[in-house]
């Protein structure tokens, strides 16, 4: 696969991209990638977090205090999710059954 270099990006622009990758959970190479697909193919990738707004419809792409929310609105989810195992605890067990 062929590697593309950009020579002399202003720092500014740099940064915007770092910031624009964290919002986006990507590293900045992913997040450069993500943008060139968007360019070559449009229509190939969903708008990105830092673009596109949160609603019911977008399912996948809330954030934790949308989440957070649902799950206080609805008592019989939130019980569901009480009940589950914690993360944590899940990788305690795994430990100590060593």
């Amino acid at each position: 696969m062929p590697n593309l270099s950009i020579k002399d990006v202003p720092e500014a622009w740099a940064q915007a991209l770092r910031e624009r990758a964290a919002r986006n959970h990507r590293s900045l190479q992913g997040e450069l990638m993500a943008l060139i697909q968007r360019v070559v193919e449009p229509g190939s990738l969903p708008p990105d977090a830092s673009t596109r707004p949160l609603t019911s419809q977008h399912r996948g792409w809330k954030t934790v205090e949308q989440i957070a929310a649902e799950l206080r609105a609805n008592p019989h989810d939130a019980k569901l999710c009480r009940e589950l195992p914690r993360g944590v605890d899940i990788i305690r067990e795994e430990r100590d059954a060593r």
